[in-house]
């Protein structure tokens, strides 16, 4: 919610209003100097219009409210939102400005409706590859029908999270996760599945098999209701981002750092869901970690790491990873790296998890199709140090393939290749 704003009330001239009082001082000047009532007489109405105004401006509200929800699937991004005062008054002669974050791109202005006593918007945005951003309230102005004042008003309401990453991260908890408890049982998860035992009962969905019916019950009721069933679980999931400077440049690293945060949290969403625990390890100079969890409070966790991770300024070695990562997480947890492999030392970070006990699998954001957009118009040098870059690329992921294998994510807006990987029984996925 947003603190009140210290101007609230205060009216503010607009540059429109300080030309008009400009105007009129020189009138005025110029009657004076030639003694002529004609200047004066119509430098009177330029005064007078912003301070007229001034006075005539209503009395508004102490505060408005923004209640807003993004809709939209892969890079489309739409806002539609409503404002309202939160006592008796008026939205009329209000105007928002909107702030939009990077690396969102705007396709459409703004739609601003007056529907009775509030006001509509809706925001057509897109988002060029997966990232996680937070859009801030809007800022809200109070403006005369001349647009000769302004005044600022306070908004409540909570900023918009917005998470865009590949639709087929939400099957990725089909993954069996590895046993990090001594003995199973002792961290329970409880999920509610189709098999177990006996939970409750429901009304029945569509989803549900014949088998879910209770058809009993069903008959006393006189509705069809389903049982749900308690399934334990015990798991655990580290998600590895390698966040240190490459090669590539500044810019490059920012968007893959962006790429892979989101989806490090369409993995971490997905697996929570299932009940399985998380844990996060952020890497740059030094590891910055949250502890393995679960449940709403971890989920916001890791959402606020994830949307506050940054390329760091320097690179540390990457045997500091692995051996940091026992001081923060049990060996032998299932570990997911995120990195672009962009140069020889990303790939030296595989062997060292391995011996220190973390064999982890790797999903690369490939940084070719960012690479291929920075020029408006590439040329045949262009094409040919693209065609390079894949080469390259391509023997660097097939060295990484004898210590871990590794899933390349080129098309940022779809990941069937890892929902594949994951479909393998695991026998088939260590073998490939």
């Amino acid at each position: 919610m947003s603190a009140p704003d210290p101007t609230q009330g205060a009216l503010r001239f607009r540059p429109r209003a300080v030309l008009m009082f400009a105007a009129a001082g020189v009138l005025a000047v110029v009657a004076l100097a030639v003694h002529s009532s004609v200047s004066l007489l119509l430098a009177v109405p330029l005064l007078l219009g912003p301070a007229a105004a001034a006075t005539s401006s209503p009395r508004l509200p102490p505060s408005y409210r923004v209640s807003w929800s993004s809709e939209g699937s892969r890079g489309a991004v739409e806002i539609l939102g409503r404002l309202e005062p939160t006592e008796g008054g008026s939205v009329h002669g209000l105007v928002p400005t909107f702030y939009r974050p990077e690396p969102l791109v705007d396709e459409a202005a703004p739609e601003v409706r007056l529907d009775g006593e509030a006001l509509t918007f809706r925001l057509h945005w897109s988002a060029p590859y997966p990232c996680l951003v937070s859009v801030s309230l809007p800022r809200v102005q109070w403006r005369d029908p001349l647009g000769l004042v302004e005044r600022p008003v306070t908004v409540e309401g909570q900023a918009l999270r917005l998470q865009r990453f590949p639709p087929e991260l939400a099957r990725a908890s089909r993954a069996p996760l590895r046993r990090t408890t001594p003995l199973p049982g002792e961290v329970r998860a409880r999920q509610l599945g189709g098999a177990g035992e006996f939970f409750a009962i429901r009304p029945l969905t569509a989803s549900d098999t014949r088998r879910q019916v209770n058809w009993r019950a069903s008959a006393r009721a006189g509705r069809m209701l389903a049982n749900d069933y308690r399934v334990e679980r015990t798991g655990d999931l580290l998600i590895v981002l390698d966040l240190r400077p490459t090669s590539l440049g500044p810019e490059i690293d920012a968007r893959l750092a962006s790429v892979a945060a989101a989806g490090a949290y369409g993995l971490a969403q997905s697996f929570l869901e299932q009940k399985a625990r998380v844990g996060l390890a952020l890497y740059t100079d030094f590891v910055e970690s949250i502890p393995l969890g679960s449940g709403r409070r971890q989920r916001f966790r890791l959402l606020r790491a994830l949307q506050a991770a940054r390329v760091g300024d320097t690179a540390g070695p990457s045997e500091r990873l692995a051996v940091s990562l026992r001081r923060y997480f049990p060996p032998g947890v299932t570990t997911v790296l995120l990195s672009a492999l962009a140069d020889e030392e990303s790939t030296l970070v595989l062997p060292h998890l391995r011996r220190r006990g973390f064999p982890a699998f790797v999903l690369s954001p490939s940084p070719v199709p960012l690479l291929g957009r920075l020029g408006s118009r590439p040329t045949e040098d262009d094409a040919r140090a693209l065609r390079l870059l894949r080469l390259v690329r391509r023997r660097r992921i097939a060295e990484a393939w004898s210590e871990a294998a590794v899933v390349e994510w080129d098309d940022y807006w779809s990941l069937a290749s890892l929902a594949s990987f994951f479909a393998r029984p695991a026998g088939r996925r260590a073998a490939t």
